[in-house]
C-alpha cells in the first residue's frame, strides 16, 4: 500500500475515533425511534416501538412548563423539572432533553454534573450567577446572568446556579445533549450514598475529624428535580 494511502486511512480511522469521542447519544438510524418502556429487552436506551402504532401523543406532553414550580419546600430553594425519555417516548434516540428551573430568593441549584450531557441555559426571568469547574487544576468559569442570558456547561463538569437576589425569584430553561442526560448531585453524592462512604476515607479526602463527616452524613440530603 502507497504511503498515501497509508496516510488517508490513518485520517479516516482518527475521524471516526473522534467522531465516537465526542458523541452524546447515539445518532438514529432512521426518523425515529419512540420508547417501548414495557418492552422485557434490555438495551443501551429503550427498544423502538412499532412504527405503526407510534401517534403523535408519542411526541407530546402537556408539561405546563409555562407554570411556577414550588420551590420552597427545597432545603436548596429550587425545583428542576426534566422532560427527559422517560417522561416523552418519543425523544429516545434523539439526543436531547430539556429542564425548566426555578429558583427561590437567595435559592440555588446545587454543585452537580451531567455524566451524559452538555447543558446549554438561559435565563428567561431574574437575575443567575452560575459557573462550572473544569478538571485539574480546577478552574473556575462563572458568570453572572440577566434575563435573555445564555451560559454552557461543558458535559461532565461540575456546574452549578444561584439566584444572588434576595427578594425575587429566578427562572431558567435549559437543553441538555442527551435523553436521559443523568444528574449527579456532588453533595448528595459524597455525603447522601446509601450505603454510606466510609468516614474514614471522608476524612482524609476532606482533610477533617470524622466527627464532621458523621455530622454532614447524618444530613437529610433531598433531591431537586422532579
Amino acid at each position: 500500500m502507497a504511503a498515501s494511502s497509508y496516510f488517508l486511512l490513518a485520517v479516516s480511522l482518527a475521524l471516526i475515533a473522534s467522531h465516537q469521542a465526542i458523541a452524546s447519544d447515539p445518532s438514529p438510524l432512521q426518523d425515529f425511534c419512540v420508547a417501548d418502556k414495557d418492552s422485557p429487552v434490555k438495551v443501551n436506551g429503550f427498544v423502538c416501538k412499532d412504527p405503526m402504532s407510534v401517534n403523535p401523543d408519542d411526541f407530546f406532553k402537556a408539561a405546563k412548563l409555562d407554570m411556577p414550580r414550588d420551590t420552597m419546600a427545597s432545603k436548596v430553594g429550587s425545583n428542576v423539572t426534566l422532560i427527559n425519555v422517560m417522561q416523552l417516548p418519543g425523544l429516545n434516540t434523539l439526543g436531547i432533553s430539556l429542564a425548566r428551573i426555578d429558583y427561590a430568593p437567595l435559592g440555588e441549584n446545587p454543585p452537580h454534573t451531567h455524566p451524559r450531557a452538555t447543558e446549554i441555559l438561559t435565563v428567561l426571568e431574574g437575575t443567575l450567577y452560575v459557573g462550572f469547574v473544569t478538571s485539574n487544576p480546577n478552574k473556575l468559569f462563572a458568570k453572572v446572568l440577566n434575563k435573555g442570558d445564555v451560559f454552557v456547561f461543558p458535559e461532565g463538569l461540575i456546574h452549578f446556579q444561584f439566584n444572588p437576589v434576595h427578594d425575587k425569584p429566578a427562572v431558567a430553561l435549559a437543553a441538555l445533549s442527551s435523553q436521559n442526560p443523568g444528574v449527579i448531585t456532588i453533595a448528595n453524592a459524597v455525603f447522601g450514598s446509601k450505603p454510606p462512604i466510609s468516614d474514614d476515607v471522608l476524612a482524609k479526602a476532606f482533610q477533617v475529624e470524622k466527627g464532621t463527616i458523621d455530622w454532614l452524613q447524618a444530613q437529610f440530603w433531598e433531591n431537586n428535580n422532579n
